[in-house]
């Protein structure tokens, strides 16, 4: 392994305002690494750093001379003029030169094939390319960007959509050669489908990985290093997401335990302070140095950096929504058809299809921020909505943090009494200072962590959740989650983050390609799962002549529940529990063996690829048990 670029002792302040302190880190070519912490904690700043846009205050980044950093940020900068396969080869290396050269070229000669001036050009161009071996350059590009969804390669950067733009910038910084690739929030406005796709390139691709993202399974199944910002410093483990958990959780169970000691000490040397030491001597002065020390000096954090959601909301009837017969279009592409649909009382939706099927009308259909063009949407008179958007349109950036809080209300009650809007915005990672701090200087994450704050003190009883997991950090989500599972409210939820939707969603509504909207009573994962089975039918069934005496089989549907348990099923059944069992216990051994061999990049990459197939076939079979349960309880019945 090569080091590409270590840190050491950076630090980096803005005002008085503290991110970290003498932070030291080292990547090597083979790193595949995720960067985490809650936001505002300074991720962004930390790229920057190693990506020479901004100066430490103190330390240095000392880079190989031959290395090469790729940067993806956020807000990618394109040029409007140029085509998608222009952009992505554009101001790169020689051989990226000599393509776009002879692309021109052959465009040319296309409208003037006699032309010899242009023929000598072509024969020239040729022999260059064969010289860089760049023939498939201009194939990989096109490859890339097709499975980026990008499939017109001539289409202009300033007519496509944000997305769209995104995606050409992801496409450019993956062909461009590198030593390490720094990814801001690569999974952003990509599909499921795409994701994968990325998931699979990145984990072949040779060279370094440095990356932010909210995607969890991304990062399990992407990484195999997490640098954990908190505390004003770097935490580095060695093992993917899921064992980063097991690390951080270890960390902060023994910094309790010192904490919890260095107190006790610090209460015995008070007591002996307050007792008055007569003998000044030598001995004495180093213990009363020893006891300041102890007094004044924490070994714990002082903040765990960790968002607690504990909020009262509004009791909900018994009619919630009631969506009948509804119809709505745009510029004559209609976008829901006659659908219908009734909530009821603790429910848990996802809603999932494309980019552009209709997902955020929908949700404001329901919210009655539009009207349908058919049909009618009644809502209970004891409804209380909260709308975690996209947009998060009502943030004026000249208020101050604690004004916007204290603007909807100063007294929050909570299940454990009343806090103040400053206690509450405490719980929410904003300290006294920051509460004072104009929202124009919150970073991205923050904002939307004030505007989720905002929504639940309003206390709803339906939450609608239009990508909640878009800028909001891990650590947030994680508390948001586990908020949703004790709400006892309506939850309805758009995503495209498989991780959120498999423990927030209990059973999906999906648009098809057809824009129509379809039940499914199951997970998101579950759901993935099917419509691959669906299509490995389709592939497997033989191509043949259908009459219309003899009509294609209609595709497999899910079993009925309600049949009767089999002789067969309930051996399966009984032995299913033991399997699970097992399953479990291999996971276990599985994890111990990658923190024993967390230094050897090649075992450890193939014990992560054991550990996510049996993963998925634990999943499988718990799904398997869940169904036969069903058929238990209903032949009891």
């Amino acid at each position: 392994m090569a080091v590409v670029l270590t840190a050491e002792n950076i630090s980096k302040s803005y005002g008085d305002r503290l991110l970290f302190k003498d932070v030291n880190f080292g990547i090597d070519d083979q790193d595949r690494i995720g960067l985490i912490g809650a936001n505002g904690t300074g991720k962004s700043t930390l790229l920057k750093i190693v990506l020479g846009q901004i100066e430490t205050d103190s330390g240095r980044i000392a880079q190989r001379n031959s290395a090469k950093i790729e940067y993806l940020s956020q807000n990618p900068s394109l040029q409007d003029d140029l085509g998608a396969l222009e952009q992505v080869l554009s101001n790169g290396p020689e051989s990226f030169q000599i393509v776009l050269r002879y692309n021109e070229v052959c465009t040319a000669i296309a409208a003037a094939p006699s032309d010899p001036k242009l023929i000598k050009q072509m024969e020239q161009l040729s022999s260059e390319m064969d010289r860089v071996k760049a023939w498939g350059i201009e194939s990989e590009a096109k490859a890339v960007l097709g499975s980026l969804g990008i499939q017109d390669h001539t289409q202009k950067i300033g007519t496509m959509s944000g997305g769209q733009q995104k995606r050409v910038a992801l496409a450019r910084a993956l062909m461009r050669p590198c030593d390490l690739l720094v990814l801001d929030e690569p999974t952003n406005h990509l599909d499921v489908q795409t994701v994968e796709w990325l998931e699979v390139y990145l984990s072949q691709r040779k060279g370094a990985l440095l990356l932010i993202t909210h995607d969890r399974y991304f990062l399990d199944r992407v990484t195999h290093v997490i640098f954990e910002l908190a505390e004003q410093t770097l935490f580095r483990h060695e093992g993917n997401y899921s064992y980063f958990l097991e690390s951080r959780a270890e960390r902060q169970e023994t910094q309790v335990k010192q904490e919890q000691k260095r107190s006790q000490l610090a209460k015995t040397e008070l007591a002996w302070l307050r007792r008055g030491p007569q003998a000044r001597t030598t001995k004495a002065k180093a213990r009363i140095e020893r006891a300041n020390e102890l007094i004044n000096t924490r070994l714990g954090p002082e903040s765990t950096d960790q968002v607690n959601i504990d909020m009262m909301h509004a009791r909900l009837g018994k009619k919630i929504i009631e969506i009948d017969s509804v119809s709505k279009s745009y510029d004559g592409r209609k976008v829901l058809d006659n659908f219908s649909y009734t909530f009821k009382r603790s429910e848990r939706l996802g809603i999932v299809g494309p980019n552009g099927a209709g997902k955020s009308t929908l949700l404001n259909l329901i919210t009655q921020r539009i009207k349908p063009d058919e049909g009618s949407i009644a809502i209970g008179d004891t409804v209380v909505f909260g709308y975690y958007d996209q947009q998060s349109m009502d943030l004026d950036e000249s208020m101050r943090v604690h004004d916007y809080i204290v603007e909807h209300s100063n007294k929050i009650e909570t299940p454990t009494g009343t806090l103040s809007a400053s206690q509450l915005l405490e719980k929410f990672l904003f300290s006294r200072q920051r509460q004072w701090d104009l929202i124009a200087k919150l970073s991205g994450g923050e904002r939307r962590r004030l505007y989720l704050l905002k929504i639940l003190i309003e206390q709803p009883n339906v939450l609608i959740l239009d990508e909640p997991t878009n800028d909001l950090d891990v650590e947030t989500l994680s508390v948001l989650e586990d908020y949703l599972d004790n709400f006892d409210g309506v939850v309805i939820t758009v995503s495209h983050d498989r991780y959120f939707l498999d423990r927030v969603a209990e059973h999906l509504l999906v648009f098809d390609a057809e824009k129509k909207l379809e039940e499914f009573p199951g997970g998101y994962s579950l759901w993935l799962e099917e419509q691959k089975r669906l299509a490995e039918q389709v592939s497997a069934a033989p191509t043949q002549a259908v009459s219309e005496e003899a009509p294609a089989p209609a595709p497999k549907k899910r079993e009925n529940t309600s049949k009767k348990l089999s002789y067969m099923d309930q051996r399966e059944y009984d032995s299913i529990l033991p399997k699970i069992a097992e399953m479990e216990e291999q996971l276990e051994k599985l994890n111990a063996e990658m923190s024993v061999k967390h230094d050897d990049y090649e075992a450890l990459q193939a014990l992560m690829e054991k550990q996510q197939e049996l993963s998925a076939k634990l999943e499988q079979t718990m799904e398997r048990w869940m169904e036969l349960e069903e058929l238990v309880e209903q032949s009891k019945s």
